[in-house]
């Protein structure tokens, strides 16, 4: 049955009170307050024809569920409600795990009223995940009826009071289909790991090289047998095994142990280099591990050339203290760079922005001022210097 057809969404009108004097009353009762109660269940009504319906959820525009609002005491109050979606109905295990698995996935979209046209494509979507995620990421059987498990989570809206979750209800004959998902080159990278700021806490953005999409670059130190792993986004945690190509330019050892991490058995400084491609049906990345060095140049410096070694900054011995550069020559704008093999300096640019490094992204044909800002240029007396943390990417001039 196309759902269609027959699913539309229809909003009934919720009073909505004040909260804050909701809570005042709460706190000193009267015979003319209202008390707010916690509930702690709720009810989440079977749609009508469940057991007969097929939900064909690539096919469908919604689903469409109702419930009872949960009682906060006799009186109605705005209310948010949270879809929740299994494969297997273990709910209850997941709620009481130490490490929550994949048992049910929350959807994104929330709604506030008691009729709930549930997007169905965000179902279809947990569903195939759910099933990949405790299959080894198995292929989804789209022909395959197989029965799902919602229930809802509600709280009063704009507060985390009221929390309580409904009944479980069955949708026995449904239908998922795994769509490929659109894949594109990532637009962020991070770091993370034994010595990077504070240990396996610190993600440390990496910086985009300037005009090269899916491409990335930062200065990290490392002690003997450091380890670290990498991400798209904070919490990605991926490791060593993710990487398709180790490019170990600066041949600081690097290898893999038993959690996965990249390590790196020689102390140093380097340039993490990533680069990214798009094979078939999926990124593929390439680790290019250079040694770490960093430049001055232009009209502060007297020279424009490219990794000019009279303009490189001196690393330090370790994380704990300052790149120097050496003295600027001329009252000029402050032009720096980390430098990476193969990439015209411009590309991997930074200046100073309030103290932190603003590493370049857009396209500078005269000056920082000019382009980008009076905030974001540095003017440099003769004599001066720059100082940087690439740890913790902060630098001053002076």
């Amino acid at each position: 049955m196309n759902m269609k057809n027959i699913i539309k969404g229809l909003f009934a009108p919720v009073l909505v009170l004040a909260l804050s004097p909701l809570f005042t009353a709460c706190d000193s009762d009267t015979d003319s307050n209202p008390t707010l109660q916690e509930p702690t269940s709720f009810v989440l009504n079977i749609p009508a024809n469940a057991a007969n319906n097929i939900y064909d959820l690539a096919n469908a525009y919604y689903v469409n569920f109702t419930c009872t609002q949960p009682d906060y005491g006799g009186f109605p109050l705005s209310t948010t409600y949270s879809v929740q979606v299994s494969i297997d109905n273990k709910f209850a295990d997941a709620d009481t795990a130490v490490s929550k698995t994949a048992a049910y996935k929350e959807l994104a979209t929330t709604y506030t009223a008691a009729k709930l046209p549930v997007d169905a494509s965000e179902i279809n979507d947990a569903v195939v995940t759910l099933y990949q995620e405790a299959n080894n990421g198995a292929e989804y059987p789209s022909a395959e009826k197989r029965s799902i498990y919602v229930r809802l989570r509600a709280n009063i809206t704009g507060s985390q009071r009221g929390n309580c979750l409904s009944n479980v209800i069955t949708l026995p004959n449904v239908l998922a289909t795994y769509k490929v998902p659109a894949i594109t080159l990532p637009t962020q990278l991070y770091l993370v790991g034994s010595s990077i700021d504070e240990a396996w806490s610190t993600w440390k953005a990496m910086a985009p090289v300037y005009g090269m999409e899916g491409e990335f670059y930062t200065m990290i130190y490392c002690p003997a047998d450091a380890s670290f792993k990498w991400g798209t986004f904070i919490n990605d945690w991926r490791g060593y095994n993710a990487i398709k190509t180790v490019n170990d330019d600066a041949k600081a050892g690097l290898s893999t142990n038993s959690d996965g991490n990249v390590i790196v058995s020689k102390a140093g400084w380097y340039v993490v280099y990533f680069t990214s491609k798009i094979i078939g049906k999926e990124v593929q990345y390439t680790l290019n591990f250079e040694p770490g060095t960093a430049y001055i140049i232009g009209n502060a410096t007297g020279s424009w050339t490219d990794s000019d070694p009279a303009l490189a900054m001196t690393a330090p011995a370790d994380a704990s203290s300052q790149w120097v550069s050496p003295a600027f020559t001329t009252a000029e704008e402050m032009r720096a760079y980390i430098k990476v093999p193969g990439l015209d300096w411009w590309r991997t640019e930074f200046t100073l922005h309030k103290g932190d490094l603003y590493f370049r992204n857009v396209n500078i044909p005269s000056n920082w001022a000019t382009d980008v800002g009076s905030e974001y240029s540095v003017s440099i007396t003769a004599g001066q210097k720059l100082y940087v943390d690439f740890n913790k990417n902060t630098g001053e001039v002076k």
